[in-house]
């Protein structure tokens, strides 16, 4: 099989665009209906660009070492029949991968077109996700509108837009982010949601089901004592049903000291990762040194090349962004946040503990962290969109007491 660049393949490859064109605004449509606030115009956009990114990794794959191929090779080569691929993590994609490779006849240029534009439709339930939440336009810097920020971020598209895990848990999470909000009428989309990051990465369930959990105990308002202890109960059973999976990703399925197990398990973990040519010995580092090479490195200081210096930029975004909330305001504001913002911190946090725990290569981390950062963004986006709520009540309020001074 040959996977250098091939004109035929190519062609073949953009023949599904317009299928792909046909459902995208056949989804905008039922959308649309369903949400005043839908711009089927800028998810227009956002695809066009996203698949761009998708060419754009398709031509980084041929001259370097990716996945994508192993995953395509993996199917193409096999003698084994589909279900043979039916187990969680790796062989996930293996199986989502068969039937268009061994029945359909894709090849690899129309695989990773198909899984770009998986990736694409995590991007759309993430608008949802924010827009449904805070209607307002939230400006920072001034004049640039976060929402659109954020969905144009570069490294975000450049991972979410090839033939592997990126893009499928990337639209798993962002389906359980916007259907978290009303569970009873989105059921079919969490479970969808559930299950994608269950096969995928089954410790990431553990991790959004133990957020969820956070989130919802620690909500004063809107939920009810009796819908929180639905939701917990299945929360619960849900870890309890896939415990066995999960810990087996981390070799602790027949652990009899899990903590004492874990904490092995990561070390080594790390140091295997500091061996190679983009790794950093985060061993030794304190906790908020662990945090911060997490969320924000490479720096310009440290980046890997040319492509190392581009995620720099948008390290230092996020660096400004977290910036935002650094103030006494906002620790008043999560007091009273809703069930979803407190969630969504409570799963970032968790996650990214348990990440600066194993992570120790800045090629790996810059993946790995693309799955969360959304979630973030989420609690500032609703924090300055709550910000900006009062201040335009007060404004309001300011020209109300005017104008009856004047009459």
């Amino acid at each position: 099989m040959n996977l250098d660049l091939d004109i035929l393949d190519i062609l073949q490859a953009l023949s599904l665009l317009p299928f792909l064109y046909i459902l995208n605004q056949y989804l905008f449509k039922k959308l649309e209906e369903k949400h005043s606030f839908f711009s089927t115009r800028l998810m227009n956009v956002l695809s066009v660009y996203h698949l761009a990114f998708g060419f754009i990794y398709y031509l980084y794959a041929l001259g370097h070492p990716s996945d994508s191929k192993k995953y395509f090779s993996r199917v193409f080569n096999t003698e084994h029949s589909w279900f043979h691929f039916f187990q969680t993590e790796t062989h996930f994609i293996d199986f989502l991968s068969y039937p268009f490779i061994r029945y359909l006849g894709f090849n690899y240029e129309m695989m990773m077109v198909l899984f770009t534009w998986v990736g694409f439709l995590g991007f759309v339930y993430a608008y949802l996700f924010f827009k449904e939440n805070i209607t307002l336009k939230i400006k920072i810097f001034k004049r640039i509108d976060f929402l659109l920020l954020i969905l144009f971020l570069p490294n975000m598209h450049f991972w979410t837009a090839s033939l592997g895990k990126g893009a499928p848990i990337f639209l798993g999470l962002m389906l359980f982010a916007y259907a978290i909000k009303q569970p009873q009428s989105r059921l079919l989309t969490l479970s969808l949601g559930s299950l994608l990051v269950f096969a995928i990465r089954p410790h990431m369930l553990l991790l959004i089901a133990a957020g969820s959990i956070i989130g919802v105990l620690m909500s004063k308002h809107s939920i009810s004592w009796q819908e929180k202890s639905v939701f917990i109960a299945a929360c619960t059973g849900l870890m309890f049903l896939f415990h066995e999976p999960i810990l087996e990703v981390v070799k602790l399925n027949n652990s009899d000291n899990l903590y004492k197990d874990f904490m092995a398990f990561t070390s080594n973990r790390a140091e295997d990762l500091a061996e190679s040519g983009t790794g950093v010995n985060m061993t030794e580092y304190s906790l908020v040194e662990k945090f911060f090479t997490f969320w924000f490195r490479p720096l310009f200081f440290d980046a890997p090349g040319i492509f190392g210096v581009i995620v720099s930029i948008e390290n230092l975004i996020y660096l400004f962004l977290f910036a935002k909330i650094f103030r006494l305001k906002f620790f008043r504001f999560l007091k009273n946040a809703p069930a979803n913002v407190k969630a969504s911190l409570a799963l970032f946090i968790i996650t990214s503990f348990a990440m600066t725990f194993i992570m120790s290569n800045l090629g790996i981390i810059i993946r790995q962290k693309t799955m969360i950062m959304y979630f973030m963004f989420f609690v500032i986006y609703y924090y300055l969109g709550h910000e900006q709520g009062i201040s335009i009540n007060l404004n309001a309020r300011s020209q109300e007491g005017k104008l009856s001074t004047a009459a």
